[in-house]
Order: structure tokens, then C-alpha cells, then sequence
């Protein structure tokens, strides 16, 4: 018997404007918010509402249908700033599964935060679950890290912090000859379980389903039923993990992806063994097969699987370190809005946009890449970067004379 898991990632960042060094100290107003808004707007109207009925459809039509979701805190901000009704359909959602729709923690600012401070990290989780219980009520037992980065110390924490499972890539390098469709026990942890996302499967959905060029062109719901089906008796689930943006803007309606997802469900459930389930389902219904051992970071991006995405230039890694490095004064100086702006300076798709990738890999981070280059994002970062901390600068020299008053007045 197999569980299909359906999990859905719900990001879009804050995109900053091109500032200048001519506005340091002048203009603390970091990010484009007309942009952000248009950008919402169109993938609002693109796929959240419309994907959003496509799931309240199938949820009413089949009783067995589970999706799980994983919304950044940046993601629900701009909703309730920008576009309420897209807070409200998914509000809807989550009320009308009655648990058969699953919400996911993350970091709320969508960071990178866990590799390099695991504080601000437990605490940019704590802000996500508290968003969530505000919102819909929920309080999350399944973790997923930004872009499915994982590594056993990752899984380590999230038990800690009383987590029952959390999601990551099911790469080859990490398997070897086993399959991603199965539970497995991270190492050295104790009671959580790890679940792989089964990235062929996925990704015939997320990338190739309009790949005219593929052999496998054009991907039907029978067809691709016909091969989670052979996964019964050489597995126990098939998780298929993607970004949610998957439906209407990666892959336009006009490819056909909504009536092909509306016909999923029903081409599925043909087979007697075929059923579905959510993350905590899954680990409450299935024993871990193995332990599996991952001592580096994984992700989910690019064919490396790694974080090179992020990470792979100087420039990144400079600014990564950098934004990082002032951590301890920004919560020090009590200035709320700046530590907000320096959070918000977090959200990995800053460092994204730096990428310099090419070939195939290229071509992904050129399409969502909103600077003409890699370059110009990275100045426009770093001068944001220079103007927070002229404000951290001030922020302290304020904090400082004031301790001085009470000092002398005391």
C-alpha cells in the first residue's frame, strides 16, 4: 500500500529597491514595494486563488484527498498587507480539510539562519509557529527547512524543539541504493522521523510537465498514476514535494497543469493500494525503515542538491557574513524596526539573485532573478547593508547615553 504525500511550499520574498550610496543615512525605505505587490498580485491571480479552488474541489469530491502546506511568515505578511483574499482562501482550505490539510513550520523570514546562527534560527521558528496559531489556529508538528536544506544536526534541533518529523530531498548522494520512499530515523536523534521528497516524481510535475522537448511529453494523470503505481510493493509512500507557485505561474494553465491535477487524485485512487496522507499521517501510520546518516546540508536547489545556490560565489558568502556578523548589536541596541529591516535582509532570496550560475542551473536563477545581473543585487545589498549599519551606529551611541543619564541620575 502507498500514501501519497503532497506538500506545497508558499514563499515570495521582499524584493528590494536599487538603492544607492546616495541615499545612506537619508532613506532607511529598503524595499520595492510596488514591485512586490505587482508580483503578488500577478501570482495571486495566477495560482494561489485559482489553485486554491482547484484543492477545495478535490477535498469536497474525494474524502481520501490530503495537501500539506508550508507558508513563509514573509509570504502571509504581504497576503494580509496586499492581497487578503488570499489569506482568506487559504483559511478556507485549512477549515473545510478538517485535518485533512496539513500547515508546516519554517523560519518566518524564509533565511538561511539555521547554517549561520542557530538563536536567531530557533527564534525566527518560534515567530512562524506563533503566526500560524494566530492565523488558522494550528500549532505545527512538522518541520521544513528553507528550500529543504537539511543535515543531521538540523533534524537534531527540530527534535528538540519537539518536532515529529521534517522533509528533505531525497538526493542520491544522501540514499545510495535506497529510496526516498520510505520513513527513515535521522542519526542521532531519537523519536523524529525524516521524510524524502521523491524529486523524479516531483519534478515531473514542477519542471517538466511542459517540456515539450520531453520524451515523455505530454504528461497525463493516467500516466503519471501509472507510475506511482509501481511503487506498491517497493515502498510505503511517494512524496511530492514542490513549490505551490508550481500551479498557474511555473507552469501556465495554459500547459493544462490545473486539469491535470484535478484529474490526479481520481487516476490514483483507480489503484486498490493507492491512498493518501499527510506528513503526520504518514509518521504516525509507518515505522522508520533505516537511519539515515546526512553530516552535510542538502537542499533541494539545483542539480548539485547542495547550497551553492546561496552560498557558491564571494559575494554571497559576503554578504551572508556580514548580515550575520552584526546579530548580537542589532538585538542589543532594542531598535524593534531595525531589527525587522535586518531580518527581513535575511530572506534567502537575496542571495539567490547574487548567484552566478549558468547552463541549466543558470537559466532557473536568471528567470526569477529581478536585477539585470548578479552584480547589481549584490550592490544594492551591500549599500542597504552600509545604511543599517549607519543606523545600528546611531542606534547604540543613543542606547549608550542614555545607560550614561540613568548612571549619573542613579
Amino acid at each position: 500500500m502507498v500514501d501519497i504525500c503532497f506538500y506545497f511550499q508558499v514563499h515570495q520574498p521582499l524584493r528590494l529597491r536599487p538603492y544607492t550610496v546616495f541615499e545612506l543615512g537619508k532613506n532607511s525605505s529598503y524595499f520595492d514595494e510596488q514591485k512586490n505587490r505587482e508580483i503578488l498580485d500577478r501570482v495571486a491571480t495566477k495560482c494561489y486563488l485559482p489553485a486554491n479552488a482547484v484543492m477545495l474541489e478535490l477535498l469536497d469530491k474525494h474524502p481520501e484527498f490530503r495537501a500539506s502546506y508550508s507558508i513563509s511568515g514573509i509570504a502571509l505578511e504581504q497576503f494580509a498587507n496586499y492581497k487578503p483574499s488570499v489569506l482568506d482562501s487559504f483559511r478556507e482550505l485549512v477549515r473545510a480539510g478538517k485535518g485533512r490539510v496539513e500547515l508546516l513550520d519554517e523560519t518566518y523570514h524564509h533565511s538561511l539562519s539555521f547554517i549561520y546562527s542557530k538563536p536567531e534560527f530557533m527564534e525566527q521558528v518560534r515567530l512562524h509557529s506563533r503566526l500560524i496559531g494566530k492565523l488558522f489556529g494550528k500549532t505545527p508538528k512538522v518541520f521544513r527547512n528553507t528550500e529543504l536544506i537539511y543535515s543531521n544536526d538540523l533534524a537534531r534541533t527540530a527534535e528538540q524543539l519537539g518536532y515529529e518529523g521534517i522533509l528533505a530531498e531525497g538526493a542520491d548522494k544522501i540514499l545510495g541504493w535506497r529510496s526516498p520512499n520510505f520513513i527513515y530515523k535521522p542519526a542521532g536523534t531519537k523519536k523524529i522521523s525524516l521524510l524524502l521528497k521523491n524529486y523524479r516524481l516531483s519534478d515531473d510535475i514542477a519542471f517538466r510537465f511542459s517540456e515539450r522537448s520531453w520524451k515523455e511529453w505530454p504528461l497525463t494523470a493516467e500516466k503519471f498514476a501509472g507510475w506511482v503505481n509501481q511503487v506498491n510493493g517497493n515502498g510505503n509512500t511517494v512524496n511530492l514535494f514542490m513549490d505551490y507557485e508550481t500551479f498557474g505561474e511555473h507552469q501556465w494553465p495554459e500547459t493544462g497543469i490545473f486539469n491535470f491535477m484535478k484529474k490526479l487524485p481520481e487516476e490514483l485512487l483507480k489503484h486498490p493500494d493507492n491512498s493518501f496522507a499527510t506528513p503526520s499521517e504518514l509518521i504516525r501510520k509507518h515505522k522508520a525503515t533505516a537511519e539515515l546518516d546526512v553530516p552535510q546540508m542538502v537542499s533541494w536547489a539545483d542539480v548539485e542538491r547542495d547550497l551553492s545556490a546561496w552560498t557558491g560565489n564571494s559575494m554571497q558568502q559576503s554578504a551572508l557574513q556580514q548580515i550575520y556578523r552584526i546579530e548580537s548589536e542589532i538585538k542589543r541596541c532594542g531598535d524593534e524596526k531595525l531589527l525587522e529591516d535586518w531580518r527581513r535582509m535575511q530572506i534567502s532570496d537575496h542571495y539567490y539573485y547574487m548567484c552566478t550560475k549558468w547552463f541549466a542551473d543558470g537559466d532557473v536563477h536568471k528567470y526569477f532573478n529581478p536585477y539585470e545581473s548578479p552584480y547589481d543585487g549584490f550592490i544594492a545589498f551591500m549599500n542597504i547593508l552600509a545604511d543599517i549599519n549607519e543606523r545600528l551606529k546611531k542606534a547604540n551611541e543613543g542606547r549608550e547615553l542614555n545607560e550614561a543619564l540613568r548612571a549619573a541620575i542613579g
